[in-house]
């Protein structure tokens, strides 16, 4: 379907079964499987039992939170490296991008009138900003594919 709805998919032994928008829940044998999304990828995606234990479902292999969780169990220590470096991407990110686009709209004329205008204490020349930008979407997608990967990601919940 191509009407811009996210939907989640339950497959049955390699066949569709089911689908629906997010978030859903579908009622499966012994229980029901959560599915939800967040704006930067998959929140949640746990088989839960009628007695509320629950347990989070291993992505397809083949999807890139499958690969990217196949990395995590093959090679630990890369995976913890790479999730370090795509935070430290997302926080240099937001610490070089924030303060210019508040000094932006501060210069628009009634925000000026009203609170002043802010000087940015970072300047840097506009390809350096845009790959920093780039750095932080880069760091921010890898952290999407890691579900529940880090405290920052259990504080966001």
């Amino acid at each position: 379907m191509t009407d811009g709805e996210i939907r989640a998919r339950l497959y049955v032994d390699g066949s569709l079964h089911s689908f629906a928008r997010m978030p859903v829940r579908f009622s499966v044998p012994g229980g029901h499987i959560e599915v939800a999304i967040n704006g930067f990828g998959l929140k949640r995606c746990h088989y839960v039992r009628p007695d509320g234990t629950e347990r989070q479902l291993n992505p397809d292999p083949a999807s890139a939170e499958g690969r990217r969780a196949r990395m995590h169990h093959r090679h630990p220590g890369l995976s913890r490296v790479v999730g370090l470096v795509s935070t430290a991407l997302v926080l240099a990110g937001l610490c070089i991008t924030v303060p210019q686009i508040v000094e932006a709209i501060s210069r628009i004329p009634p925000v000026a009138d009203t609170i002043g205008t802010f000087t940015s204490p970072v300047q840097f020349p506009l390809p350096v900003s845009l790959l920093f930008g780039l750095g932080a979407v880069v760091g921010s997608t890898e952290r999407a594919l890691r579900m529940r990967s880090s405290w920052i990601d259990e504080l966001a919940s």
